[in-house]
């Protein structure tokens, strides 16, 4: 047996924890005869509802998003961070059923959720032109009873000052053939002492309804709780021994906020619990890689209670007893040679359409068309990638004519609208072609014109954005080698953390996503200007 080989087969005897890195929140896993599919939340950012697909547990492959269209879908205007949260993934009856809320607001204890459904024969599609569902509140999931009849659960939001602005799990039963909801909506579960009762899937077993919930907010108090009664309806016993899994109390563990996930049996008959995790830099500190997911073996003995061992998450786990099965590896570098965007790329606020995103026009080239500022929330230019390590790097080479100063193009570390780091090239009031830095920190903006690179005499440039560790980084080159920016940039500001607004006697509204490698072009005149990327190449350290 050769060594690398050896080392694959060691690997696939464990998971190792995260086993979706970088921004992947709010897990919702299915089994369908011998595949596993991961489903998380996307906010702001397409295609939504991204799937990962696995044989083993172990390795898992990027499917893309779910959402890539308007007609599912209109993100023009979103807010940050809010979108899609938390899709619930089922299927039955030889269907795939997609949940997932669409969330415009979160402040003053609103939400403004508009929950929705859509259905496909293929996980590859195609889905239905969603069902319109209601609004109560987020994190929408679907239960399908053994005895054949069909039932939607949410959070259900009170946004009365004085209440419980999370008012409990609501059960309402949805008709499959008139594909709407029927009768009323029913309140069976309201918590535990951690509050926040949100995230609700429900299962089936050995006799009993169980309902896991996420409880005590999405950050450091995070935690999974399971109830359980002998009737759908309730009522709901918490597990006496408390939660299913949590970080809290645990600040040396390296994976934090444990909670938010979702049940999956095997063939063979184990329980895993998929769930969210956020890896600090420093002790309860910033998460720059955002909500990422975790596995964690469940035992569920007959007529007892599920647990994880400790109650705390692991970062590695023996795997399931399933055959070995290995995807490809991504290729480091995209050459752009495809009629579209990969699996790993992202784009903000609009779907990568002909409008703005053109791969055939100039061939083995990226061309993006300027799109609106970086505060903009209607119609953005940004074509990113999640950072998946706190050491990794994103480079390219650029080929930009800007007319004046209303045209950027570049690369950028970003987080939202209001926290991120860019280096673009831009025209100078003297008329030369200029490399020029700025960093916008809680809507703050700071130039930095000492860094300014004269670029004038280079035809494409090449340009790289470094996370190493708390620091970002930029380089550049004109052709005859790379040289680094003589600064470091905080990447700590990219985080949930960080953008996070806390009002006294509010629910406190987080961030919710993770840093991103992009490429990243401004047209701030509408002036028709593109940019063209020969080639994108990610690596983490």
């Amino acid at each position: 047996m050769s060594t690398d080989f050896a080392d694959v087969v060691t690997a696939a005897r464990s998971i190792r924890n995260p086993v979706l890195t970088g921004f992947h929140p709010d897990p919702s896993i299915l089994r369908v005869g011998d595949d596993y599919y991961l489903a998380t939340s996307t906010f702001e950012w397409y295609p939504g509802v991204r799937v990962h697909h696995s044989r083993d547990l172990v390795h898992w492959r990027p499917l893309g998003g779910i959402i890539n269209e308007k007609r599912l879908l209109d993100l023009r205007g979103c807010g940050d961070s809010n979108g899609v949260w938390a899709p619930d993934l089922t299927w039955h009856d030889g269907l795939f059923y997609l949940v997932y809320s669409d969330v415009a607001s979160f402040a003053s204890g609103f939400w403004d959720p508009q929950n929705y459904l859509t259905t496909a024969p293929s996980i590859d599609g195609p889905w239905s032109d969603p069902v319109k569902l209601h609004s109560h509140g987020f994190d929408a999931s679907l239960f399908h009873d053994p005895d054949g009849t069909t039932w939607l659960l949410a959070m259900s939001a009170d946004w009365r000052p004085g209440r419980d602005r999370f008012g409990g799990i609501e059960i309402q039963r949805y008709d499959r053939d008139k594909r709407q909801l029927v009768g009323t909506a029913q309140i069976i579960y309201t918590g535990t002492d951690a509050g926040l009762t949100e995230g609700p899937h429900l299962h089936h077993h050995d006799g009993w309804y169980y309902l896991l919930t996420a409880e005590g907010g999405t950050s450091w108090q995070h935690q999974a709780t399971i109830a359980r009664s002998r009737n759908l309806h309730g009522p709901y016993l918490a597990d006496p021994g408390g939660p299913l899994l949590t970080s809290h109390g645990h600040p040396d563990l390296a994976l934090q906020k444990a909670g938010h996930g979702s049940l999956v049996q095997t063939q063979n008959g184990d329980w895993y619990l998929a769930h969210l995790v956020g890896r600090p830099y420093t002790p309860l500190g910033n998460c720059v890689l955002g909500r990422e997911t975790a596995i964690q073996k469940v035992d569920w003995p007959a007529g007892g209670w599920p647990s994880i061992p400790g109650g705390i998450p692991a970062e590695e786990i023996p795997a399931p007893d399933l055959p070995i099965h290995l995807w490809p590896a991504e290729p480091a570098t995209d050459h752009f040679d495809a009629p579209t965007l990969g699996p790993a790329w992202s784009t903000l606020r609009r779907p990568a359409t002909p409008d703005w995103i053109d791969l055939t026009t100039r061939p083995s080239h990226l061309r993006i068309r300027g799109g609106q500022s970086p505060v903009g929330r209607q119609a953005p230019s940004l074509v990113a990638r999640r950072v998946g390590a706190t050491r990794c790097a994103l480079e390219t080479v650029v080929e930009f004519d800007p007319a004046d100063h209303r045209h950027l193009a570049g690369v950028t570390a970003y987080y939202n609208t209001a926290n991120w780091h860019h280096a673009y090239l831009t025209r100078a009031d003297d008329g030369r072609r200029t490399l020029e830095l700025l960093t916008c920190d809680h809507g703050r903006l700071t130039a930095y014109p000492h860094l300014t690179v004269d670029t004038s005499e280079a035809g494409g440039v090449g340009l790289r954005a470094t996370f190493d560790g708390p620091t970002v980084h930029f380089a550049y080159n004109l052709g005859a080698g790379w040289h680094s920016i003589d600064h470091r940039f905080d990447a700590t500001i990219l985080s949930d953390e960080h953008a996070a607004t806390v009002i006294d006697g509010e629910p406190a509204a987080w961030g919710f996503t993770g840093a991103f490698l992009g490429l990243w072009v401004q047209d701030l005149g509408n002036d028709g200007i593109h940019a063209d990327y020969d080639h994108a190449t990610y690596h983490e350290h």
